[in-house]
C-alpha cells in the first residue's frame, strides 16, 4: 500500500543508504500542479514498489518550471531492481497525464553531515538545493569542504533566524556535494542572501575560506515548496 504524507523526509535516517535526487522540467505552475497530481495518483493506485524504497518526496521549483525529486533507497541495488519491475509503468502512466516532461537527470548522493538546533521543531515552508561541483582533482577534499562550511555556520555569532537546517551529500560521481537546506520561508532565505556578507554568513575569514576554496568550480542555489510525499502504508 502506497499512502500520502505531509511529514518532510528525515535527510539524517541511518537506513537511507542511497539518497536520490532527481530534477524534471515540466514547463509552467499549472503544468507542475498537474504533474504532481499525476505523481501522486500514479502511485496510490500501485502497492508500495519496495521494501528498498523509504520514502519519496516532489517539490515544485520556485521558478515555475521544475520539480525536484527526493528518493530515500536502502541501497542502489534496490533502485536498481525497481527500475527493471515497477519504474516503466509510472513513467508512462505520468507521461500520459502530462505529456512533453523533460527529465534532466538523476544524481546519486551519500548523507555525509547535518547541522541542525535539536530543539527546532519548525515546519520548513522552504527548501533550498545549494548544488556544488568541484574539479576532478579536488574530489578527495569535498568533506574538509563541507566540515569547513560546517564550521563556519556554528561559528556565525549573527545566523539568519529564517534557517533551520542543512543537510550535506556527496555524490558517488566524486566531483559534487548537495545541501539540502531547510528555511521557515523563502523570504528568510532570501534576506540571508542580501545581508551584508558575500551569500549566507557574515564577511568573515571562516567564509572567505569556503568560498575560496582549491578545486571549487561552481555552485547553483535552488528554492522549492514541498508539495507531495510518498511512503509505504
Amino acid at each position: 500500500m502506497t499512502r500520502r504524507t505531509d511529514a518532510h523526509p528525515d535527510l539524517t535516517r541511518p537506513d537511507a543508504g542511497a539518497p536520490f535526487f532527481s530534477t524534471w522540467s515540466v514547463g509552467t505552475p499549472l503544468r507542475q500542479r498537474q504533474t504532481v497530481e499525476a505523481i501522486g495518483a500514479t502511485w496510490e493506485r500501485r502497492p508500495w514498489p519496495s521494501d528498498g524504497l523509504l520514502g519519496y518526496y516532489v517539490y515544485t521549483g520556485h521558478d515555475a518550471s521544475t520539480l525536484l525529486h527526493h528518493s530515500q533507497w536502502r541501497s542502489e541495488q534496490a533502485y536498481e531492481a525497481f527500475v527493471k519491475t515497477h519504474r516503466q509503468e509510472r513513467v508512462d502512466e505520468i507521461d500520459t497525464a502530462v505529456p512533453g516532461i523533460e527529465r534532466l537527470r538523476l544524481d546519486r548522493y551519500r548523507h555525509y553531515r547535518s547541522v541542525r538546533r535539536p530543539d527546532d521543531t519548525r515546519v520548513p515552508g522552504c527548501i533550498v538545493i545549494v548544488e556544488i561541483e568541484f574539479e576532478e582533482s579536488a574530489a578527495d577534499s569535498r568533506r574538509a569542504w563541507v566540515d569547513a562550511v560546517i564550521e563556519a555556520l556554528e561559528s556565525e555569532p549573527d545566523p539568519h533566524p529564517g534557517g533551520i537546517s542543512g543537510h550535506f551529500h556527496l555524490g558517488t560521481d566524486g566531483t559534487r556535494v548537495l545541501n539540502y537546506a531547510e528555511w521557515e520561508s523563502a523570504q528568510a532565505h532570501i534576506d540571508a542572501l542580501a545581508a551584508p556578507g558575500d551569500g549566507i554568513g557574515s564577511a568573515r575569514q571562516q567564509w572567505e575560506r569556503v568560498q575560496t576554496w582549491p578545486g571549487l568550480k561552481s555552485s547553483t542555489v535552488s528554492r522549492y515548496e514541498y508539495a507531495l510525499g510518498l511512503t509505504p502504508g
